[in-house]
């Protein structure tokens, strides 16, 4: 009877698909509407509300991102050792639950005294840092692992599984939208807390969807040894509870990181080194020559991606200031639109985009006209260096008044347009061109490569630092000489290492041995096992 039960539950299908992927569609939906949401206030919250210089500003925002691209890396390797991935995502569930309610207590404005000395509520930023270190750590476990979930949902070789992805994304871009539109919204008209608030609303939401839609994953996603789940730690508790609790201590040491800049950049610094380091001697030792020249082309590719994301992830920090200070943001129809607003563009065109960009890669396969992944790689890296010469231009174009809105209308589209060349290819070929012994290991490198690229993003940002009256840019025309310098450089900087990356991408392409069409991959890892 159980038996026969379960098997009914299972054929239990919306639209042709597991109902467990629509609890997943909610949830990451919700759990992105939280982040996104806060992440879009994160910076004119600090430098508007807490007077934070630009300067201090990019660099939290930098560390904060860092952070929590690097720590599901964790999370991913004790969900798919110990925890699995649901019971990782109800806790990461959690803790983004503790944090978002902990933004959305503000404290006392700072006030900017005669003598240029600003007084801040101390008390309400140690508030403010310890939610943002719930978030990260509560990101690292939920983050990865649930895109895990919906991979366990099909069978291997259901033709559904691209298809369920493909929802599953959508979802990602809805909460996108709709969070940097709403919480943008309410925090600048009403309150920070009210935009950090609905935030916490999001992701409460997506919590309970989660953990009552339970019974749609039909046992998918739990650990794969309970056994060694319940064993006994060295703390004399089970592995389950050794790790949420060591979990709990590494939030206070998230907490004092993300004050503490320089310690965050000595650590990116010194794991991509010791990364580098380590691919190197595993190619030149472990590996046949096919499978060494295949790895040294993902590396390459990684380290171009650092240049795309660093560019890419302005929209956080110069960006979304560019927008507060220097765009001319009233309309006759929305009035004046929230600087943070603009920021959903991204996940609008994606939701456009996405499947025009998906069409044409299968018309040009089709031609064999295919774009590799390093051309690939290197358009997207163009693409988002031009989306900065458009606000070159729209700032040459506006005088000395204020820029229009349709420059960085245009700027976005060009980033995201550069996001769809580069994105979707990147993991995919993490997996196509890793050796078979190592791909969680070039995983979790992609992962930190995306961590370094964040802070370098507000290193760059730093460049367009202006001072401040009470958190507001007085001077125009120095703000706007400022921001153009800083996206001069680069636009340039995309351009040329797009190029760059365009003149050897047929020694990228040479060294890739033919990977999407080689059908060999077992025999390369069994010479693997020879070494």
């Amino acid at each position: 009877m159980a038996a026969t039960a379960a098997t009914s539950i299972k054929q239990k299908e919306l639209f042709g698909h597991p109902i467990g992927l629509y609890i997943l569609f909610l949830t990451e939906m919700w759990e992105r509407f939280s982040f996104y949401g806060m992440k879009a206030l994160l910076i004119l919250y600090l430098v508007k509300y807490h007077l934070f210089t630009d300067t201090a500003g990019n660099l939290l925002v930098g560390s904060y991102a860092a952070l929590v691209y690097a720590m599901p890396v964790i999370g991913g390797l004790l969900a798919d050792k110990y925890l699995g991935f649901r019971k990782a995502v109800t806790f990461g569930g959690i803790l983004l639950v503790l944090g978002h309610i902990g933004m959305a207590y503000e404290g006392e404005a700072a006030k900017e005294m005669s003598e240029g000395v600003i007084v801040r509520d101390e008390g309400a930023l140690q508030v403010f840092y310890f939610s943002l270190a719930l978030i990260i750590m509560g990101v690292g476990f939920l983050k990865a692992n649930i895109s895990s979930i919906v991979g366990e949902l099909y069978r291997k070789g259901d033709p559904r599984r691209d298809s369920g992805f493909t929802i599953f994304y959508m979802g990602i871009n809805l909460g996108s939208a709709l969070a940097t539109l709403v919480c943008a919204w309410l925090g600048e008209n009403y309150g920070w807390n009210y935009g950090f608030g609905a935030a916490g609303i999001g992701m409460v939401l997506g919590l309970i969807t989660f953990v009552s839609g339970k019974k749609y994953f039909y046992g998918k996603g739990e650990s794969k040894d309970p056994v060694l789940l319940a064993k006994k730690s060295p703390l004399g508790l089970s592995n389950e509870w050794t790790i949420y609790i060591l979990a709990i201590l590494g939030i206070f040491v998230v907490w004092q990181m993300v004050q503490r800049h320089s310690v965050v950049e000595v650590l990116l610094m010194v794991a991509g080194a010791g990364s580098l380091i380590y691919i190197l001697w595993y190619a030149l030792k472990k590996c046949s020559k096919v499978q060494r020249e295949r790895l040294f082309a993902l590396t390459i590719l990684i380290l171009f991606s650092v240049i795309f994301w660093s560019l890419f992830e302005q929209a956080y920090t110069s960006l979304n200031l560019y927008a507060d200070r220097i765009l001319d943001r009233t309309t006759e129809m929305f009035g004046e639109i929230p600087a943070g607003a603009f920021l959903s563009l991204n996940a609008i065109f994606i939701i456009l985009f996405a499947p025009v960009f998906a069409w044409l890669w299968i018309q040009l396969e089709k031609k064999n006209l295919n774009p590799n992944a390093a051309v690939k790689f290197a358009l997207g890296i163009i693409l988002v260096g031009l989306g900065f010469g458009a606000l070159v231009l729209g700032a040459d174009v506006s005088g000395t008044g204020k820029v229009a809105i349709i420059w960085l209308v245009l700027a976005y589209l060009l980033h995201t347009w550069g996001e769809l060349c580069l994105s979707p290819v990147g993991l995919s070929y993490v997996t196509k061109l890793s050796p078979g012994k190592i791909v969680g290991f070039m995983m979790g490198v992609w992962f930190l490569a995306t961590a370094g690229s964040e802070y370098i993003a507000s290193l760059l940002a730093n460049i367009a630092s202006i001072d401040t009256t009470g958190g507001v840019a007085t001077d125009l025309a120095g703000a706007k000489a400022s921001y153009t310098n800083l996206f001069e450089k680069l636009l340039y900087t995309g351009v040329i290492f797009g190029v760059l990356l365009l003149i050897i991408s047929p020694l990228v392409k040479k060294m890739m041995h033919n990977v999407d069409t080689d059908e060999s991959g077992e025999d390369e890892i069994l010479m693997e096992e020879k070494h």
